[in-house]
Parts: structure tokens; sequence; C-alpha cells
């Protein structure tokens, strides 16, 4: 069994893809300072977020509220049929809502109150009743708020 040796151009083309293949490993690992330096781990999280694309999907995004009083009132009628269902949790989110879209909207707050009420959050009850009260003081059940209220007011 005879063993060939390689030709002169197959030596040299083998070893030049051997050196080829060990210099690109050694050199593949570093990067210039100008690539380092634009690489997002290294960047301040400021720098980060101001680089993040815009939500694309609409129901992710915050809901921005702005005075309107016609969503203010549907949301009082929702909340209405919700409450007279027994759904509290239900009711009080769209009272909410009514008190974010029209923030002056008092009978939102007496609705959010009594919600509140029902499902034993004294705290936010008082909270929603003390804003009722605020906005409007001569309402003729405004006696019988202050009581619940305990005359803090």
């Amino acid at each position: 069994m005879a063993f060939s040796r390689p030709s002169y151009t197959e030596s040299v083309v083998g070893r030049s893809l051997l050196l080829a293949m060990f210099l690109a490993g050694a050199v593949w690992p570093q990067q210039p300072k100008t690539l380092q330096k634009s690489r997002p781990a290294d960047q301040p999280k400021a720098q980060q977020q101001e680089q993040e694309p815009p939500e694309e999907d609409e129901s992710l995004k915050p809901k921005v509220y702005a005075f309107n009083p016609l969503e203010a009132e549907r949301d009082l009628k929702v909340g209405n049929y919700y409450f007279k269902k027994g759904n509290y949790k239900a009711a009080a989110s769209r009272f909410r809502e009514a008190t974010k879209w029209n923030p002056a909207y008092a009978e939102a707050y007496l609705r959010l109150g009594e919600s509140e009420e029902k499902m034993k959050d004294k705290q936010a009850a008082q909270e929603a009743y003390a804003k009722y009260l605020e906005l409007a003081p001569d309402a003729k059940d405004a006696e019988a708020i202050k009581k619940k209220l305990g005359g803090k007011r």
C-alpha cells in the first residue's frame, strides 16, 4: 500500500485554508471599539427606552382620558345595570371610568361610593362619598351621605 504525497498546489491550498480558519477564529470574538459602543447592552437604560419602537397593539396602550361627558354617561348607565344585577365589582369599575371621563360628575362618585360600600371597601367608599360632597354639597341626599361618613363633613 503506497501512500501518495499531495501535489504542491494541494499542499499550499490546504495550508492556506488552515491558516485562514485559524486567523478567522482568533479575530472573530474581537470587535472594533466603534461596534462595541453601539451594542444595546452597553448603552444606558434611558437611551434604550427612547429607542423602543411604538406599541403596535392598540389594546396594550394605556387608555387616555379626555373630558367626554357622553362616555361618562354611558359608563354610568352600564354601571347602574351591573349594580342592579348585583355585580358590584363591574359596577364600581364602570363608575370609576365615568369619573375619569368627567371628573366633575357627582352622580358617578355617589354610585361609586355605593358600589364600594357593597363590596365592603369602607375606605374607597368614604373617598368617593367625600368627592361627591365636594362636587355637590347642596344635593338632596347630602345629609344622608354625611351621616355615612360619620359626620366628618
